[in-house]
């Protein structure tokens, strides 16, 4: 799966990757979370653009938001027949810029994350699918969902899902819906080289959506980072004498 992702590299380089018409400008994230707004390339009027979406995909048909599951991740292997995401993989596919992205492993101090990226510090390019939600008073919301699939040998030992990374020479094929139908594209829908990926161990500040920093992809030593302390408990405050005035707390 992935749960939290990184866009580090300059917004100059990022669209020259992805040869999209604006020019937008955004800082470095290293700690992007869903519900939060992420940039991805479409393909409207026969050409790349850029957009700004929320992470976590909203089908249409929605009624209530607010009793919806966020949707983060479409499995790959049913992304074609899920009601959810059948008309997205159609007519809505989408990339997804991303420098790296963070995995979770079970251990004995807990889940210990770990950084995964390009062996060549390359960007990648997640597979996404993305839709808009229409309100009952006419607002609308893009939002749009990671496409997942197995794990590859190299990070299997991790988790047995990954993001679906599109390599530069079928960015179109992915893209394209007007001329390339959501089978075809389906094809794309595989795991990574194995050698194509490396990951290290880095700090569980990660785990905390406020913290977003270059400290958080630097590679720690396993068991060495000291256990996060709990804050102690505060006193109960002693009552102020009431003075006749009132007060709100």
């Amino acid at each position: 799966m992935c749960g939290r992702y990184t866009i580090t590299s300059a917004p100059e380089a990022i669209r020259a990757l992805f040869r999209y018409e604006e020019e937008p400008q955004f800082p470095a994230r290293y700690n992007i979370a869903p519900t939060q707004p992420i940039p991805v390339i479409r393909f409207l009027d026969g050409k790349r653009h850029f957009a700004l979406v929320r992470w976590g995909l909203l089908p249409s048909w929605v009624k209530d938001p607010a009793a919806f599951s966020l949707l983060i991740n479409a499995r790959g292997e049913s992304v074609c027949q899920k009601p959810a995401f059948r008309a997205a993989m159609k007519h809505r596919r989408c990339l997804i810029p991303a420098d790296g992205f963070y995995e979770w492993q079970a251990g004995p101090r807990g889940k210990q994350p770990f950084y995964v990226r390009a062996k060549s510090g390359q960007l990648l390019a997640f597979a996404g699918v993305w839709e808009t939600w229409t309100g009952p008073n006419g607002e609308e919301l893009d939002t749009a969902a990671i496409v997942t699939t197995r794990a590859n040998r190299t990070l299997s030992p991790l988790h047995d899902r990954m993001p679906v990374i599109i390599p530069p020479d079928a960015f179109d094929l992915w893209l394209n819906c007007l001329d390339v139908d959501a089978h075809t594209a389906e094809a794309l829908i595989m795991p990574a080289p194995d050698y194509q990926l490396e990951f290290w161990p880095v700090s569980a500040q990660v785990n905390r959506t406020a913290n977003d920093n270059p400290k958080l992809v630097d590679a720690i030593v396993p068991g060495a980072e000291p256990k996060p302390q709990q804050p102690a408990a505060n006193p109960r405050p002693k009552r102020a004498k009431d003075d006749g005035q009132g007060a709100l707390f």
